[in-house]
């Protein structure tokens, strides 16, 4: 069972807004620990117009309350869009073809992504595979004579299993391991470290002519090998990147793409009716739902000077801020019917508004936002989100190591290029101090929400709730004057 946004407020405020909230907080030690469905609403108060017409259609009764909300300065909005057919309606139907377009159409893009995203993921594999190999060239430019000596022996190890090999029974290791005569010319071929042949020309290495006459020709195959894969596999890996480039804005581009199909087939959804008695499945029936939540902040120096609140107030500081809010609840039973030669419905029926009246701080607020987070209400929204944007953020870190490595070496060039560092801040040690990568901020565990203050308690919270319950008769008497409707209070 989905929590409604009453028992949701309820959980939050469970002293204010829910029957028996004491017993509750015994019972279960904190608001946060509090099952919302078992929370008995209890708003500050409530009016309910009822409205039972099959010609009357609920556009015009939602638009003016949404506007009477605006010009009232409540800032409305929509926390609930709900909505169910019965099976055997053609509004079921239609709706129904809808959604499947819309899926099939989401689900296209979505083949298309995951083909991007392998790419991606190829990509990123090779150009491990070309760094690796690049380091090799790296260690053998480096001024280190051992490490230049390993570069050079696992260079030579490369032309060996990829280049020389492709000569067959004539390549240095066939030769080596299959021909006598030839059993010194591996260890040669490695052993030799003069680019010149210095080596095979003096006394250090004692080889005959024949054997002699092999390394030298394979020594300069190498060495020109050596100068032209470096260069070679530069351009391959710079290549590479600019690919990854592409690749990764196409997936952006296509995952912008997606996300109108996918919500669009999210918002054709229909609701679970459950053992709803008034919707037959052979009747042509809709139930709709639809919940408005608007909230004014109660400025303190127009009350102070108003007369509301003490003078003295305006002096003080305020921990959190104190809001009047409105919640209005529109339930609507209709019959769909098609309008002539267009492919929409109106709707005609019986409608129930209610208008709500609470009163919040800031902190209430954001705990509300977070439980609907929480609720039903924005799972299929976190779906939707987790088959886009975070299968591209979960690549981002090895995307970024890539793509912003340029920018990291040209900065490196730049420092050594042109020393601009102030002699009196390196005599204080300024500069050698290591810049600290700034830590992201970790999202604020959700804590239990610090109880009123003595002058919240006596006068912030009771102004906003006689706002509170002003603002929502009024825009309840408005509306029954405007429209001439009857109507009940509860």
């Amino acid at each position: 069972m989905v929590a409604t946004i009453q028992q949701i407020i309820g959980k939050i405020n469970p002293k204010m807004y829910a029957e028996k909230g004491a017993e509750l907080l015994k019972k279960y030690g904190s608001s946060d620990a509090i099952p919302a469905e078992e929370i008995e609403p209890k708003p500050l108060n409530a009016h309910k117009i009822v409205y039972d017409s099959a010609t009357e259609q609920l556009e015009p009764f939602y638009f003016f309350i949404l506007d009477l909300m605006n010009d009232l300065g409540l800032a409305p909005e929509k926390l609930i869009d709900n909505f169910s057919s019965s099976p055997g309606s053609g509004h079921f139907a239609e709706l129904g073809q809808r959604a499947t377009m819309m899926q099939q159409q989401g689900f296209k893009i979505m083949g298309d992504i995951n083909t991007i995203l392998r790419s991606v993921l190829n990509i990123i594999y090779d150009l491990k595979e070309f760094k690796i190999r690049m380091q090799s060239y790296k260690d053998f430019n480096s001024k280190d004579r051992d490490k230049k000596e390993a570069a050079l022996l696992s260079l030579k190890q490369i032309w060996l299993d990829k280049v020389d090999i492709t000569k067959g029974n004539s390549s240095v290791k066939a030769m080596a391991l299959g021909q006598a005569g030839f059993q010194t010319l591996l260890d040669a071929f490695l052993a030799v470290k003069d680019e010149t042949l210095k080596d095979l020309n003096g006394k250090e290495i004692d080889l005959n002519d024949r054997v002699k006459r092999i390394i030298r020709s394979r020594i300069l195959e190498f060495n020109t090998w050596l100068k032209q894969s470096e260069q070679e596999l530069t351009k391959r890996y710079n290549l590479e990147k600019t690919y990854l480039k592409s690749q990764v804005n196409s997936l952006k581009l296509y995952s912008r793409w997606a996300k109108p199909y996918l919500k669009a087939a999210q918002q054709l959804e229909m609701k679970e009716a459950g053992r709803e008695a008034a919707l037959v499945k052979t009747f042509n029936t809709i139930l709709l739902e639809l919940t408005l939540f608007g909230k004014s902040k109660i400025k303190i120096e127009d009350y102070a000077l108003s007369g509301d609140l003490p003078r003295d107030f305006t002096k003080l500081k305020i921990r959190r801020d104190y809001y009047s809010c409105v919640l209005v609840e529109f339930k609507f039973r209709g019959i769909p019917q098609k309008v002539a030669q267009q492919s929409h419905y109106a709707f005609g029926g019986r409608a129930e508004i209610t208008f709500m009246g609470y009163s919040l701080n800031s902190d209430e607020i954001k705990q509300l936002n977070v439980e609907l987070d929480k609720s039903d209400v924005g799972d299929t929204l976190k779906l939707i989100e987790g088959t886009t944007t975070e299968s591209l953020e979960q690549l981002q870190k090895e995307i970024d190591f890539f793509l912003e490595e340029k920018d990291v070496e040209e900065k490196k060039e730049g420092s050594n290029s042109d020393d601009e560092s102030n002699p009196f801040l390196a005599l204080m040690g300024y500069y050698e101090k290591s810049e600290e990568p700034k830590k992201k901020e970790k999202p604020k565990e959700n804590k239990s929400i610090s109880p009123d203050d003595w002058m919240e308690k006596t006068h912030l919270r009771p102004l906003a709730a006689a706002k509170a319950e002003d603002t929502t008769f009024n825009l309840f008497d408005i509306y029954k004057k405007v429209h001439g409707m009857p109507s009940y209070t509860v």
